[in-house]
């Protein structure tokens, strides 16, 4: 095993930024921040990610480099004497186990709303939003979606008013919403929901909205296209889109930046060295893990070469069903944005990029063998080998043939259902985002995508699964929990970097949407 200072990484060249002046915390604090999550300070690594200091970063490392040489140093000691330690999301509110969970969660929405804030690390947005609890302190991307539809079923409009104009806010100031509002995530964005969160609120406000939203809708789109008229035969990728064999244009998840995650750094930097003798560099395992945490699938073997090696993961190289499907319904919602407003010459090329991409998503995704919409892994020219819920997003947006969907509506039920919800993959790797694992946001998709093409008693026993289960374990724990073991479902969801958290945004908002759309 290298040493900790043997297993610290090489300096990252210098990066593309928006806005370069906003310096995430371990280039703030450079050794100091190495130090602290090398020796595992915290046993989470966010936590110092997520410290602000009580004097200068210029300060602080003058110090540091003075006291850490005195024979009583404590490193602990010196990181809570200089910064603020922040806590998970707590409260004195003590659950009531008797009380229905929807009532549970109404009491909830007040605890998880936070207003502006602004300090090391985090990045400032005007109004208030819904923090999903726990570790989790920020105002996720695409989480959000899926807390608007609880909150639309909650009558909370004004709330759902207030997180899209912090996202606007987000996409005006740094060109693309970041992963979440801290300075550590703005090299990455996350599935790009933001369309249907403006669909959703042209359903309270009227159709107004998406002219509106439009300049960000389209500040977004050149986020993910961005490289688009550069690409070639002889630079087929670049960041976010790749060029598919018959010259089609897709896309995939990105990260800027080839460096260790600071709210995973020491995981980052050990696995990295456990990657090389799968022939991996460092430089080239850090973009691929970012990348995997752009698409909000962190992890799953989706991205994995080899399903059981997570140090084979290999993120870039994919180009992913779900993302492809969330990029075909914001040209649409750009189409329909610009009919509505006083420019609309720009909808009819919209329309037909959609087209264009949803004729590619026919061709690349559908795997004829497996009747299944599957990932398409861009270095091999062919289907991953992992079936996953991304499958189900085609069926979610309305672009699978009738047939295509029987075969899809076939695999959920004999594969993907089990008792307590559908699962988020077929294999047990140990990662999270896999078998045994259900997710709330995947049990609205797959049960809005069912509902699409006429499956709809599937859809019902896949909702009263899920609800049977958020109830049961709210009932021994009251708690509403981030993800769920849907196979056993007497046992607590495990895998990823974390333990289960508890709140919990997404779930709360699709407990109430599920519970008020008999």
């Amino acid at each position: 095993m290298k040493s900790i200072k043997e297993m610290r990484p090489i300096e990252p060249p210098q990066i593309y930024s928006v806005v370069p002046a906003i310096l995430p915390p371990d280039q703030l604090f450079g050794p100091l921040f190495h130090d602290v999550q090398m020796h595992h300070v915290f046993p989470d690594s966010k936590t110092f990610a997520d410290c602000y200091p009580r004097r200068s970063p210029e300060e602080i490392l003058s110090l540091y480099e003075i006291e850490k040489h005195t024979e009583d140093f404590d490193l602990f000691d010196f990181v809570s004497a200089y910064f603020h330690i922040p806590e998970p999301i707590t409260t004195d509110y003590t659950s009531n186990q008797l009380l229905p969970a929807t009532e549970h969660i109404k009491l909830l929405w007040p605890l998880l709303t936070w207003g502006a804030e602004s300090n090391c690390s985090m990045l400032p947005v005007p109004k208030s939003y819904i923090v999903p609890g726990g570790r989790f302190r920020e105002l996720y991307y695409w989480d959000s979606y899926f807390t608007m539809l609880g909150l639309q079923s909650a009558g909370k409009y004004e709330l759902i008013r207030e997180m899209v104009h912090n996202f606007a806010y987000l996409i005006d100031v740094y060109g693309h919403i970041p992963n979440a509002n801290r300075s550590y995530y703005l090299t990455r964005s996350q599935p790009p929901f933001f369309a249907l969160m403006i669909r959703l609120l042209a359903e309270i406000d009227g159709p107004e909205v998406l002219a509106k939203y439009l300049p960000h809708m389209q500040k977004e789109y050149n986020y993910w296209m961005d490289g688009y008229f550069r690409l070639s035969d002889r630079e087929t990728s670049f960041r976010r889109v790749a060029i598919l064999p018959d010259g089609s244009i897709l896309n995939r998840y990105w990260d800027d930046l080839p460096a260790p995650r600071p709210e995973s750094y020491h995981e980052d930097v050990e696995m990295a060295h456990y990657s090389a003798p799968f022939g991996v560099e460092p430089g080239i395992f850090y973009r691929h893990i970012r990348a995997a945490c752009e698409s909000g699938w962190d992890f799953t073997c989706r991205w994995f070469r080899d399903v059981n090696h997570m140090e084979t993961i290999h993120t870039t190289d994919i180009i992913p069903v779900d993302l492809n499907c969330l990029l075909y319904e914001l040209e649409l919602t750009l189409s329909d944005a610009y009919k509505h407003s006083s420019f609309s010459h720009p909808s009819i090329y919209f329309l037909q990029k959609a087209e264009k991409r949803k004729k590619a998503m026919m061709k690349y995704f559908w795997n004829d063998d497996k009747k299944f919409f599957m990932d398409y892994d861009l270095s091999l020219n062919k289907s991953t080998p992992v079936m996953s819920l991304a499958g189900i997003f085609p069926l979610f947006f309305k672009i699978a043939t009738n047939q295509q969907a029987h075969h899809v509506h076939e695999h959920i039920v004999s594969s993907f259902l089990k008792k307590g919800g559908v699962v988020s993959s077929l294999h047990k790797s140990g990662q999270q985002w896999d078998f045994p694992n259900g997710w709330a946001p995947m049990q609205y998709l797959t049960y809005e995508g069912l509902r699409n093409y006429g499956f709809y008693d599937t859809a019902e026993e896949l909702k009263k699964r899920w609800i049977t289960l958020n109830d049961k374990v709210f009932k021994e724990t009251g708690k509403m929990m981030e993800k769920y073991n849907v196979v056993d479902i007497d046992l607590p969801a495990g895998g990823g970097e974390y333990p289960n958290q508890d709140g919990f945004g997404w779930t709360n908002g699709i407990y109430l949407w599920m519970t008020n759309n008999p």
